[in-house]
């Protein structure tokens, strides 16, 4: 049976969200049936069969709501493209009902949150049906240098749906394999630096990091909030950019999202547009961006050509000339001072969970360390909770230094000398194996700059590497999402490089002829 003529029964686990709500308006599809098959797809392979350990716990009001919003859509029709749509959350995003918000730790099970994320709010506004809570790497990967991208006290290991024994990339991990693999249409996650991109490089779909502010970060668990953003990942980049404009506009609760006032837009899919790399200039950012995996460089290659023979305008390089200067020290002194404010700032409006500041969390650890520190310590909670305010001198001047180079002395400066609409990279290396014992084996990637920026990053499947996903990651200005959805669009109609998941248990290693 073709895809055309297969009954959208047949095809929940790949359709989009367009398909998706078409299929609700004409009667073939209810939104109570669509979540019930979500439910029992990954009741059988998420929690059983190849057991991702993507979904960390369901909405038991779920079906209820599906239930509400397929009355809605017979009496006055949809509120939008989101409406009856199944989404998933990342467990570091607040939701005031019967769903706990944890970010992966033992320390915050109890009573779940008074009150939704602004994003949450914004979503069960849109009609979607909040269906449960992804895994993640415990405290958005903010506990160890020594963790396991995936792994929390919660949730455990999350497995990539590609190659099983492969690390799904973190802190978003369980976020992108659910998507990756058919649990849902669409799932938020959150990045400080990576934390979108590289899972959706893992597992081969599409991750939408926002610019900082377009997205309001009240009612999620921090680390930074000169970094954090909150995005959507998707099996393309249109259901991307549908999820997107749910979740935008100025929020009370986030001073950041004054800045987005007059930038947002309600509907990101008006800018699909598959001819949209006809003329536009993008530049490739090699140095320090390239080079750490030669099979990301023959898939980005791979990826250029395809963007010259869709109409771009490729120039080759494009560096960014501040690169060398991007200190992950300097980087990593901002995350430490903005993580223990922030974190302590959210811990006391949460009730009825035993921790109240980061210093409680860390006894807490210690007091329940065969669960939480068997796999790896909390050595950077420590050095977190030895930093001062936020007036500290060595913070501002850190935090200065970096958006500076990173944004006007660095991506600003390069787009603005070649005149450029985007620059490109890819996004990471092919996903590396699952390691409990020694950790992470993380080869490099290209989000740094747009993360001390504060600038956004579209990540879209490019190929595969023995089984395994590259994606490529258009990088933009402040408030460019317009611009990278259009680019990220064409791009994957061109190519149409992402495949749904063969739940391998792992790659072949040929063994030697004697």
């Amino acid at each position: 049976m073709d895809q055309d003529s297969a009954s959208i029964h047949d095809r929940l686990s790949e359709a989009g969200v367009a398909e998706l709500g078409a299929a609700m308006s004409s009667g073939e599809l209810t939104a109570v049936e669509l979540v019930q098959r979500c439910r029992e797809r990954i009741r059988a392979l998420d929690w059983a069969g190849p057991c991702l350990n993507a979904v960390i716990e369901l909405n038991p009001d779920a079906i209820d709501i599906a239930e509400r919003l397929d009355a809605e859509r017979r009496e006055r029709g949809p509120r939008g493209p989101l409406h009856g749509i199944p989404v998933l959350l990342k467990d570091n995003i607040d939701t005031a009902d019967r769903m706990q918000t944890t970010a992966g730790s033992l320390a915050l099970l109890g009573a779940p949150p008074a009150q939704d994320a602004t994003v949450v709010a914004r979503l069960r506004r849109a009609g979607a049906v909040i269906l449960g809570k992804t895994n993640l790497s415990e405290w958005a990967n903010f506990r160890s240098p020594r963790s396991t991208s995936g792994w929390s006290a919660r949730g455990q290991q999350t497995r990539n749906p590609h190659v099983l024994d492969r690390n799904p990339c973190g802190s978003s991990s369980g976020s992108a394999a659910a998507v990756a693999a058919g649990l849902a249409p669409i799932s938020l996650g959150t990045e400080t630096d990576g934390s979108i991109v590289c899972p959706a490089n893992a597992c081969g779909v599409v991750g939408l990091k926002p610019t900082l502010g377009l997205t309001s970060r009240a009612g999620v668990i921090p680390i930074a909030h000169s970094q954090d953003t909150v995005g959507p990942h998707a099996r393309s980049v249109a259901d991307a950019a549908a999820a997107l404009g749910a979740l935008v506009g100025v929020d009370p609760r986030d001073p950041a999202t004054a800045a987005s006032a007059h930038h947002f837009e309600t509907d990101y899919t008006r800018f699909c547009d598959p001819g949209g790399l006809r003329g536009a200039r993008i530049g490739v950012a090699r140095r320090r961006l390239f080079g750490y995996s030669p099979a990301a460089d023959r898939v980005a290659e791979e990826a250029i050509r395809a963007l010259r023979e869709a109409g771009a305008e490729v120039v080759d390089e494009a560096n960014i000339p501040t690169i060398d200067q991007l200190d992950r020290e300097q980087e990593w002194t901002v995350l430490l001072y903005e993580f223990k404010a922030d974190l302590d700032a959210y811990l006391a409006q949460r009730t009825g969970v035993p921790v109240r500041t980061l210093a409680d969390v860390i006894a807490f650890n210690q007091d329940h360390a065969s669960e939480e520190l068997r796999r790896f310590g909390q050595e950077t909670f420590l050095q977190a909770v030895e930093k001062g305010p936020l007036t500290e001198p060595e913070y501002r001047a850190a935090l200065d230094r970096n958006r500076r180079l990173a944004g006007p002395e660095g991506i600003d400066a390069v787009m603005d000398r070649l005149r450029l609409d985007a620059l490109v990279a890819p996004t990471g290396a092919p996903a590396w194996p699952i390691d409990l014992v020694n950790g992470d084996h993380h080869l490099g990637g290209s989000s740094q700059p747009a993360a001390l920026a504060g600038y956004p990053l579209l990540s879209v499947p490019a190929g595969f590497v023995d089984g395994l996903p590259v994606n490529l990651t258009f990088i933009g200005r402040a408030f460019a999402e317009p611009v990278l959805i259009r680019l990220g669009y064409a791009f994957e109609q061109a190519t149409q490089a992402r495949r749904p998941p063969a739940f391998l248990p792992s790659l072949e290693v040929p063994l030697p002829r004697r």
